[in-house]
């Protein structure tokens, strides 16, 4: 049987070596492992953003794939570590709502605590689980370990809310959950809300300021003027072509934004 790929997410850059010791660990236990780097740049304890990274991505993957996240403000407190076992894959990660959108259309099959030590790289530091914790995990998972041998079955995990959706008859109102590194601002506005709007031209409004209309590609609008696309993810983005939207609009984590016909 092939290896699975472990993938990993992460909010510890790559300027340091942390990223580089948790591959060098998997490699010692299981050297034909395949390491996918998803991403390292969330930034430092977002939660949320490492959610929604997670979420767009994990799908693309080879059935079996291990997801290993780590987004850890919580590291060396009581919070728990957990392997979520699904009929796909396996999403590895502190229990902090870091996996609650990438399982959202996951089939779960069974949730194990990470307890047994002997799977573990020891000694186990206060500030590195990712290293000693979670990488050796991923890589004997990788090498066929049942999951129900790291520890416990618990019942569920802890999820992070989704920003919910103000409807009326025209009009959707959402917000930024994401700001990519071009500066496009990634709304919880899917395309099948936009779809509920019916037909004809839509406008996007921040806050009370009506700002673009609604365009299939980035260029449908001069250079440095704004526009709204249905990007990768699957949401309404806001971008500007050419620039930067979270600089150039002042775009935020919580912006409010309003689509109408």
């Amino acid at each position: 049987m092939p290896v699975p790929p472990i993938t990993l997410t992460t909010d510890f850059g790559t300027s340091d070596w942390f990223v580089g010791t948790m591959k060098a660990v998997i490699l010692r236990l299981n050297p034909k492992a395949v390491i996918i780097d998803l991403t390292h740049g969330i930034p430092p304890g977002d939660i949320r953003a490492g959610a929604f990274a997670l979420a767009a991505s994990c799908r693309f993957a080879p059935k079996g794939t291990i997801h290993l996240a780590v987004v850890d403000p919580g590291v060396g407190s009581e919070r728990k570590a957990i392997v979520v076992q699904t009929a796909d894959y396996f999403f590895v990660s502190p229990d902090n709502g870091v996996l609650s959108w990438a399982l959202v259309n996951e089939k779960i099959k069974a949730i194990h605590r990470l307890e047994n030590k002997t799977y573990f790289l020891h000694p186990v530091s206060q500030t590195f689980h990712g290293r000693d914790l979670f990488s050796p995990v991923a890589a004997h998972l990788s090498l066929g370990l049942p999951a129900q041998k790291l520890g416990p079955k618990q019942s569920d995990f802890v999820h992070l809310p989704w920003p919910e959706l103000q409807r009326s008859s025209n009009s959707v109102k959402g917000e930024v959950i994401y700001l990519d590194r071009f500066g496009n601002g990634i709304t919880n506005i899917a395309a099948s809300d936009l779809h509920t709007l019916g037909q004809g031209d839509l406008q996007v409004s921040i806050g009370r300021k009506r700002l673009c209309g609604v365009a299939s590609f980035y260029q449908a609008v001069p250079a440095g003027k704004p526009v709204a696309v249905v990007g990768s993810s699957g949401y309404l983005e806001i971008a500007v072509n050419s620039g930067n939207a979270a600089q150039k609009l002042g775009l935020k984590i919580g912006s409010p934004v309003v689509c109408c016909r």
